[in-house]
Formats: structure tokens, C-alpha cells, sequence
């Protein structure tokens, strides 16, 4: 192992057939609750940013940073089965990067598992090394994680692969229009018929009860 590495060991090294390529990760965890349903998600890609593969995972009723570890541990596990031996790791969580680190102590018995495993798994690594970074520098293992929990929660697929958003609840049937009830129309006197009627309170009366439609023009002859 280089002497950038966490865990020097004396111990062989697994025999592998290993690429001398450098992995960059991105993972981030998180449960609804803390503890409720978790997941995690993780990204790992070529420094040139070629991406070669996204993780993500529902992990059940569990607590952020089992979340947090359940992501290292996940990408370590695809570095060790694809046959990659050189590892960097980016991760929003400050407590886990510096537990890896040796900076903080595990005091959690929940927690002190993942760890040892974590150790165990870094062992298969030439070189490896993990950092913090801040959220908004990790969205995209922050929307796997995300993903992962709505799948468990039996939420439709968030998607940029599906939906990433609540599906828009339908809208209400436009309310159906009533149309007046059909009104009887006259039809108009042939053209040139002479009606005849008189005048009363500036009405015209027709004689033989005939009656003029609406929007009729008429011309009134003084007998």
C-alpha cells in the first residue's frame, strides 16, 4: 500500500488482477426521521469524469449515518469486485470522513460495525483516501440517496428517471357547459310582404296576430 493510505497493514495483500485507473466516488446517506426509512446513493466515476456506475439502495428503518457508512461500504464493495484498487472518496458527511480519518472515535456500538468493515474493505485498496465536501457539491449521490428512499417508501420513481417530483395530482373535469334551451325564432315575412297593424304607444301592433322576429327592419306606410 502507498503511504497515503489509512490502514498500513503487514498483513498480504488479497491477489487480484487489478487496473491501474483512479476512482473518484461521490456517496452521501439519509433517513426520513432519524431514525425511518433510509437509503443511500453513490456515484463512481473516472478522474476524467467518465462515469462508470451509480448506486442506490434502500436500507430500510435506520439512522443517517448507518446511511452514511452503508454508502462507503457500497462503493468500496463495486472498487473491490470490478477489480479496482486506487480509491477516492467524496462524502457530505463530516463525522464519517473524519471517523475513517482517525480524527474522531466510534463510540456508537451501531455504528462501530460499519466502521471495522469499512477498514476491512480499504485493506483490498494500493490507495485510498476519503474527504468532505459539502452538499451542493454532492447532488447527485444526494438525488440517488433520495431515490432510494422513495423507492421504499413506495413512492413513484423520482426520476429524473422517472419522476423526480410528485406526480401533478389531475385536474378537475371542466365543468360541462349548459346551453340555453333552444328558443322558437318566427321566421321572417317573405321579402316585399305587406303586413298590416297600427301604432299604439310607440308599439306596432300586427293584425291577425302575426308578430315580427327580432332584427327585422320594417317600413310604416300612414294609411
Amino acid at each position: 500500500m502507498s503511504t497515503g493510505d489509512l490502514f498500513a497493514s503487514s498483513a498480504p495483500a488479497p491477489t487480484r488482477n487489478a487496473t491501474s485507473i483512479t476512482l473518484l466516488a461521490h456517496c452521501d446517506g439519509g433517513a426520513r426521521g432519524n431514525p425511518g426509512p433510509a437509503g443511500y446513493g453513490a456515484v463512481i466515476a473516472q478522474e476524467d469524469g467518465t462515469v462508470l456506475a451509480e448506486l442506490s439502495e434502500f436500507l430500510g428503518f435506520k439512522t443517517n449515518n448507518f446511511a452514511e457508512y452503508s454508502g462507503l461500504l457500497g462503493v468500496l464493495q463495486w472498487a473491490i469486485d470490478n477489480k479496482y484498487t486506487r480509491l477516492k472518496v467524496v462524502s457530505d458527511s463530516e463525522l464519517m470522513v473524519k471517523q475513517i480519518q482517525g480524527k474522531y472515535k466510534v463510540n456508537s456500538p451501531d455504528l462501530r460495525p460499519l466502521y471495522e468493515e469499512a477498514r476491512r474493505r480499504i485493506l483490498h485498496m494500493d490507495l485510498f483516501s476519503i474527504s468532505h465536501a459539502l452538499r451542493h457539491k454532492n447532488k447527485t449521490a444526494d438525488r440517488l440517496a433520495n431515490e432510494a428512499m422513495d423507492r421504499g417508501m413506495g413512492k413513484t420513481a423520482t426520476a429524473a428517471k422517472a419522476t423526480p417530483y410528485p406526480q401533478k395530482a389531475s385536474e378537475p373535469a371542466a365543468p360541462q357547459r349548459l346551453d340555453p334551451a333552444p328558443q322558437r325564432v318566427q321566421a321572417p315575412p317573405p321579402q316585399g310582404e305587406m303586413l298590416r297593424g297600427f301604432v299604439r304607444d310607440g308599439a306596432i301592433h300586427l293584425l291577425g296576430g302575426k308578430s315580427l322576429p327580432d332584427g327585422v327592419f320594417v317600413k310604416i306606410i300612414r294609411e
